[in-house]
């Protein structure tokens, strides 16, 4: 869907008025989109289209997936959790998956951020090289 300039900064003026320091308020949210809906401004789809979108990357910052060879134990856990909270400011919910291609390591990925710090990443960078 293309966005106007006007839709798109409307749609991200209404969650920044959402998200009080920078922590969305879900309450405020669904209000906002009630509002929209029944008001029904200018170009009002592309601004829910937007406003939607910011939702979506606001949860997907806040969820961390954590891949790892084999199960974790639970001090594993916990040190990888208390190093992405201090990082991310907190609030993030925690996925653990085994995966036995990684053959070692694991991968974190929060939001857009990938760590991976795998044995099969390292063997495909030495094999990328020869």
């Amino acid at each position: 869907m293309k966005v106007s300039k006007d839709a798109a900064s409307a749609a991200r003026r209404i969650y920044r008025l959402c998200a009080p320091e920078g922590k969305l308020d879900e309450g405020r949210i669904r209000t906002a989109f009630k509002k929209i809906g029944s008001a029904k401004p200018r170009d009002y789809r592309a601004i829910m289209h937007t406003l939607l979108n910011l939702v979506r990357i606001d949860e997907q910052s806040r969820q961390a997936l954590v891949e790892s060879a084999t199960q974790l134990d639970a001090a594993s856990r916990s040190r990888i959790e208390k190093n992405l909270n201090e990082q991310y400011g907190g609030g993030l919910s925690f996925t653990y998956i085994t995966d036995a291609q990684l053959l070692g390591g694991v991968k974190i990925r929060v939001g857009n951020d990938v760590w991976v710090g795998s044995v099969q990443s390292r063997l495909e960078r030495l094999a990328n090289a020869f």
